[in-house]
């Protein structure tokens, strides 16, 4: 049975990811911050199958990072899926429409970054080497279409008034360790890709997005379950996003 851990998946995105990644026949390693928020949904996910676990995982921070990698270790001994899927955003008072490039502050800056990209490097090293252990690895990053340099390079178009710099910053630094991630283990036969869920009703999406969350786990759901030896992609829906 090949095993798949997704982090922040108590909740969202993640949560689906992981009810969608059991009914396929995976066992599930779910990640959550808040042990009783953690504990709901693994009692939920368990009405899908059993086999599901629930690991506490502050992702920003280290001493837990290497906590759930050892006790991957002695309990699997390998990591067939890697979800990164906790993320966070925090300008504009939870607010999207707007340009914070001439008053983003420093703090807000390192916090974004802290969880979407330093905490995902970090907790990814650690793991790399259980999921060589994989015969076929696969690294999912959850990225977002506001992470594409090419798409608001287009200063009229679709995403022109759409400019919170963190977290937009954020995922195009979140890509570039994808693709810089999927060079060095091409040789190992390990695929990583970035993904775009969509614009989905999430909290963080808010009730105006058109998609809905099981919508918006597809992607994540077909990457962590493509062994086509796919690599280096950002994708959404099977299609291929600019960088």
């Amino acid at each position: 049975m090949e095993v798949a851990l997704i982090t922040g998946a108590n909740r969202g995105l993640g949560f689906e990811t992981a009810k969608q990644l059991l009914t396929l026949g995976y066992r599930v390693i779910i990640t959550a911050r808040n042990i009783d928020a953690g504990n709901e949904a693994l009692a939920e996910l368990k009405e899908v199958s059993e086999h599901v676990e629930l690991m506490t995982l502050d992702v920003t921070s280290e001493s837990q990072q290497k906590e759930l990698a050892y006790n991957l270790k002695e309990k699997y001994g390998k990591l067939d899926v890697l979800v990164n899927n906790a993320g966070a955003y925090f300008e504009l008072d939870g607010g999207w429409v707007g340009n914070t490039s001439l008053n983003v502050t420093q703090e807000t800056l390192k916090q974004t970054f802290d969880v979407n990209f330093f905490s995902v490097i970090s907790l990814t090293q650690k793991l790399v080497p259980l999921i060589e252990k994989s015969e076929n690895g696969r690294i999912v990053n959850v990225s977002s279409i506001m992470g594409s340099c090419g798409i608001h390079a287009d200063l009229n178009g679709g995403m022109a008034d759409v400019k919170p710099l963190a977290y937009d910053a954020s995922k195009t630094a979140l890509n570039a360790f994808t693709i810089h991630l999927a060079k060095a283990l091409q040789h190992k036969g390990i695929s990583v890709n970035s993904v775009h869920p969509g614009w989905v009703a999430t909290e963080m999406g808010t009730e105006l997005a058109p998609m809905t969350i099981p919508e918006g786990a597809k992607t994540l759901v077909d990457m962590a379950n493509d062994k086509t030896g796919s690599t280096g992609k950002f994708i959404h829906l099977g299609e291929e996003l600019p960088w």
